[in-house]
């Protein structure tokens, strides 16, 4: 596989590399309590968003297992969220995907706009057959923007994963390439 033509071009939105001076940007919503209260880390800080970003800029395709597609979501010029994509097993043919956005732009269709072309890059660019999105069971919204794209929610897992001192049930949404309707 190849890395995706970047950037990528939405009816609204610019999907492109991340770049070394997206830091602020980024900072400005990760470091929100009430965006990192379901992904993985804490509210961000500076050093942390550097750190991040460093890895990200590197993130341009799926070539491997190892390997990430990461975007920074822009609209008008101006940062609103980011996505990133990523291989569910060594065939390539499985990914996975995950997304943050500035809860300053919530409500309007930014989230589904960019997932929904992230989607088209996983079956069209990628040739994955199945893409999934786990989700801390409480994150609603990100249900929601699961069910708007077509995906199936597959699994609910109960206490599936430590997460910030406490055990959280874990939701699993599906989507195969023939479901797609891009």
């Amino acid at each position: 596989m190849s890395e995706p033509v970047l950037p990528i071009r939405t009816e609204r939105l610019l999907l492109r590399q991340y770049r070394a001076d997206d830091v602020d940007a980024l900072l400005s919503y990760y470091s929100d309590p009430v965006v990192a209260r379901y992904i993985p880390w804490e509210p961000w800080s500076r050093e942390f968003a550097a750190e991040m970003v460093g890895k990200r800029v590197d993130y341009t395709g799926i070539t491997s297992i190892e390997s990430r597609l990461a975007l920074v979501v822009e609209h008008k010029g101006e940062v609103v969220g980011d996505l990133i994509l990523w291989p569910a097993d060594e065939t390539l043919s499985r990914g996975e995907m995950g997304w943050a956005f500035h809860p300053a732009v919530s409500g309007q269709g930014f989230a589904t706009e960019a997932v929904r072309a992230l989607i088209g890059v996983a079956f069209g660019h990628c040739g994955m057959h199945r893409l999934i999105a786990q989700l801390n069971a409480r994150n609603e919204a990100s249900a929601r923007l699961c069910e708007r794209v077509g995906m199936v929610r597959e699994a609910y897992l109960r206490r599936d994963y430590w997460t910030k001192g406490t055990w959280a049930d874990n939701v699993v949404y599906g989507l195969l390439a023939e479901e797609w309707q891009g």
